[in-house]
């Protein structure tokens, strides 16, 4: 498999695209005037505490509060895991009696503003670097799942027990890029990461509420530090600043590696290579084809996204449930790369196809499982629904490409559909009777609407408006109004 990662760099935005053997599978998008905020740390200050929610409201100065659960705020004991997303015990407590309102708290975002939503918070503040996370507050130790081999794994847990007597607190977890890096990078990596954390103690009892104390990187330093290893054959960035500066950060911290960034200087736009930019307006349709013929109908709501499977124009060589399963098996890859490629997360739903045979339905769900391997999110799959159903997670921390690039259609207010003309036509009639009724006095009603409306008025449903005027009778006059949209229309008593 063939891996290059494609970074371009504007004074806008930036953009990275990481390509497979060729084709699309991931895309990151970080524009200046919406910078993501996952894993800053601030100085936030309590508006509201909410008892029968377990939670609060913090104020790190952005539009809207943040939220703070209260098992993000608990106590936790030391304990020992196995996972990069370790978990440790805790001790319940309410959260009124864990904070107040008024009371200031160092903070880390562990999910940008969604929708809605405000940002998610954490007390529980991690530092990431190349192969380790710091947790100050947490005296525990955690293997990356993906580092699989036994005797990596015990090596790896005697190394970070040893950290413990660099800072005297603290416990790290080791990433899956830490597999068979020698000792002394770990340690490397693990005084670097006290020093920052030392750094942020330092300044946070000066700092003001609503203050930042620490930042993430930027968006190309960042993929250098999480995807950058030896699958990946190079990383391409278009601006010689960023250039200088990702080969600056690679040498320090990936110097294995920092050969492999490059800068790119060819005439061709650097998303122009392999189509990416075609890939990305495919990316916000909602069908998605299958080379069978059959195709994915993608549907995202803030409660959950939906993926419908169908056959199209598939219909196969043998039998009806051969069809079905070899549908099926192909969605599941493409059902993979959609996520990645769409960054949707949260509840998912997938509408297979019915199958009739259990052996299918169970060759259905590890390819999907297999497909999604390759996945940096966390995901979890239920088994299949009698209704044919897979039921899944996927970790959201950043906003899907849908909600960075689109904005809800200011014609249907995001709904997919809008009214008829005919009901509109049929709603301005039970209006002008409404009217006639409180204003008995009136002359005339005159009838402000869209020109394809007052059009639809005059000729389809001009015997419906005549009959209407004797009903009332009073004469109805009609105005067009070039600046309103379909279904807005206005009915005005004229005395």
């Amino acid at each position: 498999m063939s891996i290059e990662i494609l970074i371009n760099v504007t004074p806008q935005e930036t953009r990275s695209a990481m390509v497979e053997d060729g084709v699309l599978q991931e895309l990151y998008v970080e524009r200046g005037n919406h910078l993501g905020i996952v894993g800053n740390i601030y100085k936030g200050k309590v508006n509201r505490v909410l008892p029968g929610m377990q939670a609060a409201f913090v104020d790190i100065g952005l539009e809207r509060s943040a939220f703070l659960h209260a098992s993000d705020v608990l106590q936790l004991r030391d304990s020992v895991g196995g996972a990069e997303d370790i978990e440790c015990s805790f001790k319940e407590e309410p959260i009124s009696e864990l904070i107040s309102t008024g009371d200031e708290l160092l903070v880390q975002v562990v999910k940008d503003p969604l929708g809605s939503k405000g940002a998610r918070l954490t007390m529980q503040v991690s530092i990431p670097s190349r192969y380790l996370v710091f947790l100050p507050a947490i005296s525990c130790r955690g293997i990356s799942r993906r580092i699989e081999e036994e005797d990596e794994r015990e090596r790896l847990y005697k190394i970070i027990d040893e950290f413990a007597g660099i800072g005297g607190y603290g416990g790290f977890i080791v990433r899956t890029a830490g597999d068979g890096v020698p000792v002394e990078s770990l340690q490397h990596e693990a005084e670097l990461l006290y020093k920052i954390w030392e750094s942020i103690k330092e300044r946070a009892p000066q700092a003001k509420s609503r203050t930042l104390l620490h930042k993430d990187l930027p968006l190309e330093q960042r993929i250098i530090r999480d995807q950058l290893k030896e699958s990946v054959e190079r990383v391409r960035i278009d601006s010689r600043i960023a250039y200088e500066q990702g080969q600056k950060f690679a040498s320090q911290f990936t110097p294995e590696f920092s050969s492999r960034v490059e800068y790119y200087q060819g005439e061709c736009p650097i998303f122009d290579l392999y189509s990416v930019e075609d890939e990305i307006q495919r990316a916000l349709q909602r069908s998605v084809p299958l080379k069978s013929g059959g195709y994915l109908i993608i549907d995202q709501t803030e409660a959950m996204t939906t993926i419908d499977v169908n056959t199209g124009s598939f219909v196969g060589h043998s039998n009806l449930e051969e069809t079905t399963f070899k549908t099926n098996l192909e969605a599941t890859k493409a059902i993979a790369r959609q996520l990645r490629l769409r960054n949707l997360g949260g509840i998912i739903i997938l509408d297979l196809i019915d199958m009739d045979d259990r052996q299918h339905r169970e060759q259905v769900i590890r390819s999907l499982e297999k497909a999604l391997e390759q996945d940096h999110a966390r995901t979890h799959i239920s088994t299949l629904s009698e209704l044919g159903l897979i039921e899944m997670t996927r970790k959201r921390t950043r906003e899907s490409i849908e909600h960075i690039l689109c904005e809800t259609c200011p014609t249907c207010d995001g709904r997919g559909y809008i009214k008829t003309a005919e009901t509109v036509c049929y709603e301005i009639f039970r209006e002008i009777i409404r009217e006639s009724r409180q204003y008995e006095d009136s002359k005339e009603f005159l009838v402000l609407a869209s020109q394809e409306i007052t059009d639809l008025l005059l000729d389809e449903e001009s015997a419906n408006l005549a009959g209407l005027e004797e009903f009332i009778n009073k004469p109805v006059r009609l105005q067009p109004e070039s600046m309103y949209p379909l279904r807005q229309f206005d009915v005005v008593p004229v005395s």
